[in-house]
Order: structure tokens, then C-alpha cells, then sequence
């Protein structure tokens, strides 16, 4: 018989393959894009603590698959809870918890067997890297899903801390302490780079947000108050760029100027564009600015390895 809950918020059953429907279950998408935050703070341990990468390929290994694993266990269980909230927006009605298209039982089942091995194999990287997983799963799914993202203009913010935790823990699972200020910056920026992210998101499914009741600021205080919080953002995403100055003048360049063009796009966008083109254009900002800091990051880290071993 199937689960009450289910045919409450389901829509009729789609034809999608297995993998497809686990791969949306777990938010293939925020997986990939979190690992490669992940493996820019990993590359960055290497790098600023000269160690070369074939001294830590388990610990590479186990940092790379323990992360996919507990980034996908948040997923699922966000997927889970939030069915109701899901079957009323558009951009996530077609979700397999809301479809039918899995079994409830089987995605808690899922999500905790991916919590276990993912945390299991973070801490055969270090401990603290398992930790900061655990940070970041408990944040993901208590502070963030089930309490604030219903209830507070806020719910950004308290979130920001889960999704800032990748890099925290590639730098932790290579070199388990986390007080050096590249990586305190990196960790900074991937914190203050979500709420214009998420701002411009929320003014693009504005109404969806309305209609599903969810708080976001744009809904509760409207389009001139999230342009002002926006712009206090960008100004601090912009002074947090300095935090790199200590390791390498040109990933501080790098970060400054991303942050530069995003503040300039924010100013003049607002006055050139609807809100519908301004936000969709700093959502896309936000896009490529994480691709190219996190690449940056990461092909800096390893052309300074791969010289430093040469010169050894």
C-alpha cells in the first residue's frame, strides 16, 4: 500500500530511470557544484602547507567520496522534509519525493546509509574533517530546513554556514588545522557569496516563494530592501578578499576584482533592468564567479605544487 504522505503531495508518476531519480533525490547538481568547492580548499592545504598530492592520495580518495556522500545524504533528507513546500513551486514540483517516483522509507534509508559511510571515510581523512561534515549536515537539516527556512527572513544567512563547509573540509581532511587565513577566507567568501546568490533566486520565483510560504526577504520586505542587504554583501564579499593577501597577491586580485565586477553589475543593473533581468543576471553573476574563483584556486594550488616539487 502506498505511503499516505506520498499520494498527499504527489503528482502522477514519471518515467524516469533509477539513476536519474537518485541523482535528483540527492541534488546531483549541489553535490558537484560543493565538491568542487571542496577540492579547491584541499588543493589549498596542499598547496600553502608544501605537500605534495601523491603523499595524500587516500586521504584525497576519501575526502572526494566521504564529501559525495554526505552532500548527497543533506539532499535527500532536505528532499524529504520539505515535500510539502515542494509540491506547490514549479522549479521543484517534478522532484522524485514529490512524484512518487521513490519510496519515503527508502530515501530516509538512503540518506542515513550515505551519512554513516560519507562520515566514516572523512574521518579516515582526519577527524576534523569528519566533524566539519557533521557541522555541516546538522546545520543543512536542522537549523536551516526544519526551523528557519519556514519561519525567518533569515533563513539565507543560517543556512550559508552547511553550504560554506566544503571548503573547510578539503583544507581539514589534508592538513587538520583550519586557522590559516586563506582558508578562513575562502571560507568567508563561500559564506557571503550565498545570500546574493540566493536573493537573486528568491526575486526570480518570488511568487512561488509566496505561494509556498516561505519567508525569503524579497517576498517579506520586498525587492528595494534585498537590492540594499545585496550591495552590504558585496561590500564585505569585497573586503574578504583581502584575507588572501597573506598567501598569494593574485588569488587576492582574482577575488577582488570577481567581487568588483559583481558590486559594479548589482549598481548599474538595478538602474538598467526590470527586477525580473537584474535578478537572473546576478544570479548568473554569482554562477560564474564561484567557477572562476574555485578554478583559480585550485589550478594556482596545483602549478605552485607541481613547481615547488620540481624545485626540490
Amino acid at each position: 500500500m502506498k505511503d499516505k504522505s506520498v499520494q498527499k503531495f504527489s503528482q502522477p508518476m514519471s518515467k524516469k530511470t533509477v539513476s536519474n531519480i537518485i541523482a535528483e533525490t540527492i541534488k546531483m547538481g549541489i553535490i558537484k557544484s560543493n565538491l568542487l568547492a571542496m577540492f579547491a580548499g584541499l588543493t589549498l592545504a596542499l598547496y600553502t602547507n608544501h605537500i605534495s598530492p601523491f603523499e595524500k592520495i587516500p586521504e584525497i580518495i576519501f575526502a572526494i567520496i566521504g564529501s559525495f556522500l554526505v552532500i548527497g545524504a543533506a539532499g535527500a533528507f532536505n528532499n524529504l522534509y520539505d515535500r510539502d513546500i515542494d509540491s506547490v513551486m514549479e522549479r521543484t514540483k517534478s522532484r522524485p519525493t514529490v512524484t512518487g517516483d521513490i519510496e519515503l522509507k527508502k530515501v530516509l534509508q538512503l540518506a542515513i546509509f550515505m551519512t554513516i559511510l560519507g562520515l566514516m571515510l572523512l574521518a579516515f581523512a582526519t577527524p576534523l574533517a569528519a566533524l566539519l561534515g557533521l557541522i555541516g549536515l546538522f546545520f543543512y537539516i536542522f537549523p536551516y530546513t526544519i526551523w528557519s527556512k519556514r519561519r525567518t527572513i533569515y533563513n539565507t544567512e543560517i543556512g550559508s554556514i552547511s553550504g560554506a563547509m566544503p571548503p573547510l573540509i578539503g583544507w581539514a581532511a589534508i592538513y587538520p588545522d583550519i586557522t590559516h587565513p586563506a582558508i578562513i577566507g575562502l571560507f568567508i567568501i563561500t559564506v557571503i557569496w550565498q545570500m546574493p546568490h540566493f536573493y537573486a533566486i528568491a526575486i526570480r520565483k518570488h511568487d512561488e516563494y509566496k505561494a509556498a510560504k516561505i519567508p525569503m526577504l524579497p517576498v517579506v520586505k520586498g525587492f528595494k530592501r534585498t537590492y540594499i542587504q545585496t550591495n552590504i554583501y558585496l561590500i564585505i564579499l569585497l573586503l574578504s578578499s583581502l584575507l588572501f593577501y597573506s598567501l598569494s597577491f593574485v588569488l587576492m586580485l582574482v577575488a577582488f576584482l570577481l567581487s568588483l565586477m559583481w558590486f559594479i553589475l548589482c549598481i548599474f543593473g538595478y538602474q538598467k533592468m526590470d527586477s525580473e533581468k537584474w535578478a537572473k543576471s546576478m544570479f548568473i553573476f554569482s554562477l560564474i564567479y564561484t567557477t572562476v574563483l574555485f578554478l583559480t584556486v585550485i589550478l594556482y594550488s596545483l602549478i605552485g605544487i607541481f613547481f615547488g616539487m620540481t624545485n626540490l
